[in-house]
């Protein structure tokens, strides 16, 4: 018996790779190709070892979310179907997108304006100076940079439920990578935070210095707006194609 599925939840080719290992575990299986780019599987069984169901639950196992593909005879109504679902996932992708890069920028501005000073010549504020410059701002510095992060973090959050999903399931796959990489660097934002604060509350200006240089905010907000700028043009190239 031949089937075509739809999957849910594939974001690259290792996701591909690993709900086509999870079906051929399965007893019965004679042939299965899945296709990244439309998000489909198709599935040649025996049926008198194997069934629908039991292919569902081997790719919900391991991770990813599957159906049978709905059968029609108005092929142009399914298509114009799929094509408004895509224009509205694009349509959610860049109102993220445009979110994430509203807050990204005062975030980066704020964490690097030393740096574009240096390279472009461009004057500080002076209010910026006040908040931001000098160890007895260290805390301002580093805080507003993480209520900026934040927004960023909740908009993109599907990236870590997804990413450490499949990662505690041992199929880590894209968004595992992103997920653990900002991850680690909020995390040890946050521990910077902290230690600044003790570290200035003894004295230890030194030590407060060296934390405030080495707060990584930006770099986690970087990886999430950007790969969701990824995902909108991949989105608009599989829209093409299908």
């Amino acid at each position: 018996m031949k089937e075509k599925f739809d999957i849910q939840g594939m974001t690259c080719s290792s996701c591909q790779s690993h709900v086509e290992k999870a079906v051929n575990k399965l007893d019965g299986i004679n042939m299965v190709n899945v296709n990244l780019l439309s998000n489909s599987m198709i599935v040649e069984y025996d049926e008198n070892k194997l069934d629908n169901e039991k292919i569902i639950k081997a790719v919900i196992d391991a991770g990813y979310g599957a159906s049978v593909q709905e059968k029609t005879s108005n092929k142009q109504l399914k298509k114009e179907t799929k094509q408004l679902n895509d224009k509205d996932i694009i349509k959610s992708m860049k109102k993220r997108l445009i979110i994430s890069i509203c807050f990204l920028i005062p975030l980066m501005y704020i964490s690097m304006n030393h740096m574009f000073n240096e390279w472009f010549g461009l004057p500080v504020p002076q209010i910026i100076k006040q908040l931001f410059y000098g160890t007895e701002n260290s805390i301002n510095f580093a805080f507003t940079q993480f209520l900026l992060l934040l927004p960023i973090v909740y908009l993109n959050r599907n990236y870590f439920i997804v990413g450490f999903k499949r990662l505690f399931k041992l199929s880590p796959n894209m968004d595992s990578l992103i997920a653990i990489g900002s991850s680690s660097a909020i995390i040890y934002g946050i521990y910077a935070i902290y230690m600044i604060g003790f570290t200035l509350g003894h004295n230890q200006i030194d030590i407060a210095q060296k934390y405030t240089m080495d707060i990584y905010f930006e770099s986690a907000g970087t990886i999430l707006t950007l790969i969701t700028l990824r995902k909108v043009f991949r989105n608009k190239i599989k829209r093409k194609n299908y």
